[in-house]
């Protein structure tokens, strides 16, 4: 009998080792984020911002469209078969950017990379493998492996940069994918059995997801979140070398800025445990955010002012990514758990899109306000939102009883 007051060893082995597999995955994603506008400016067709913008975001547009039918289809045929398959993709579309002779064919393999969308699959697993009151500390890890390997990329990137190039990181997080497979295959549990059979089609379980507005203020959170982060990722590095940094000292303040930020975050999170605060923390982070946003014209000023903005960006940032996942996965009801989680995801990569191949065009044309101004807008929105949140339902104890495991149908 497992403890209902502290995770399970099968719950805990299950929460870090899909954590790292996500995490891997999104270190391609993050990691050529501060190094890939100034290397593109190398490649034929590469000095077209709009271009190079698509070639960030393009990754956003696929994982849009196939988290949806990724998440569905892993209530039906099982999570690790949907998991196998995207790695594969995203590993394919990896080797393709690596070896592109122009900026069309990083786009290409931009969009194999984005194929592979396995979050809904990713998060639902580990719903499936963990007990009601310790999906939130399992969605928590899985949440923080994402600030972790973003603030990771981020210093990482100009040293590896330096060392293999831009090809050289693609290729690599081609091969950290199919390490990534090898996790899933000995380390993740897996939970056995036939797939929960359902009359429901896709559309319906959709409509039902739809109108859940709960799960709505939620879907635009992660929208806005990542649409503005990757709009300010096209400014950021121009912005650093203006200010007289080379490319390969940018980890010298993304390092202290993602450091003093993940301290920061320690008392939103430990107190969103708590369902009465977890509004407060939830509402004043979004704040923040908008805060950090406003601050955002300082980027054309010196290193000190750039970091301030920086910092006031990513600690707000770190809380709500890691709250949102946790949040979706408590209000889904469970017959939904992976077509929700498939919105959500769906929903965060439009996003990621939506900022990259906008964001391009906006500050080729306007430079740093026109990244400003739709940003705040859709934080604003966000906000009032997020003031018009209910109150979740308390948790359900589990009274000792273990968490799905071996003989347990695989949802």
């Amino acid at each position: 009998m497992a403890s209902p007051n502290r995770m399970s060893a099968l719950e805990l082995r299950a929460s870090l080792s899909l954590a790292s597999v996500f995490g891997l995955r999104l270190f391609g994603m993050f990691v050529i984020l501060p190094v890939f506008v100034i290397y593109a400016e190398t490649l034929p067709g590469g000095k077209n911002l709009t271009l190079v913008g698509l070639a960030i975001g393009v990754y956003g547009m696929t994982q849009a469209i196939l988290q949806i039918p990724f998440g569905w289809w892993s209530d039906r045929i099982g999570r690790k078969s949907v998991i196998y398959l995207g790695l594969i993709m995203f590993a394919a579309g990896s080797f393709i950017a690596a070896s592109a002779p122009n900026i069309y064919v990083v786009i290409v393999g931009r969009m194999l990379q984005g194929a592979g969308a396995i979050s809904a699959a990713v998060i639902a697993l580990a719903s499936d493998l963990t007990r009601e009151e310790h999906r939130t500390k399992s969605m928590a890890m899985i949440g923080s492996s994402i600030g972790v390997v973003f603030a990771l990329s981020l210093v990482a990137a100009p040293w590896l940069n330096h060392l293999i190039g831009v090809p050289g990181i693609f290729a690599l997080t081609g091969i950290l994918a199919l390490g990534a497979m090898l996790v899933v295959w000995r380390i993740v549990p897996t939970v056995t059995g036939k797939p929960v059979a359902r009359k429901s089609s896709l559309i319906t379980d959709l409509k039902s997801v739809f109108a859940d507005p709960q799960l709505m203020r939620l879907n635009w959170g992660i929208f806005a979140l990542h649409a503005v982060l990757m709009a300010m990722f096209i400014a950021v590095p121009f912005a650093l070398r203006n200010a007289g940094m080379p490319l390969e000292q940018h980890w010298k303040i993304y390092l202290p800025v993602m450091l003093v930020s993940f301290v920061m975050m320690l008392p939103a999170v430990m107190g969103s445990h708590d369902p009465r605060k977890l509004k407060g923390w939830f509402v004043f982070s979004v704040v923040l955010l908008l805060m950090g946003q406003l601050a955002m014209p300082w980027l054309t000023g010196e290193l000190w002012a750039i970091t301030l903005f920086l910092l006031l960006f990513f600690a707000p940032f770190n809380v709500l990514e890691a709250m949102l996942p946790s949040l979706v996965s408590r209000i889904a009801p469970p017959h939904l758990k992976g077509a929700a989680i498939g919105v959500y995801s769906s929903v965060q990569y439009f996003g990621t899109f939506v900022g990259a191949a906008a964001g391009g065009y906006l500050y080729s044309q306007w430079g740093v306000p026109g990244i400003v101004v739709p940003g705040t807008i859709l934080l604003v929105i966000w906000l009032i939102l997020a003031f018009g949140m209910q109150a979740l339902p308390p948790r359900v104890k589990s009274k000792g009883v273990a968490p799905p495991a071996a003989g347990e149908p695989a949802r």
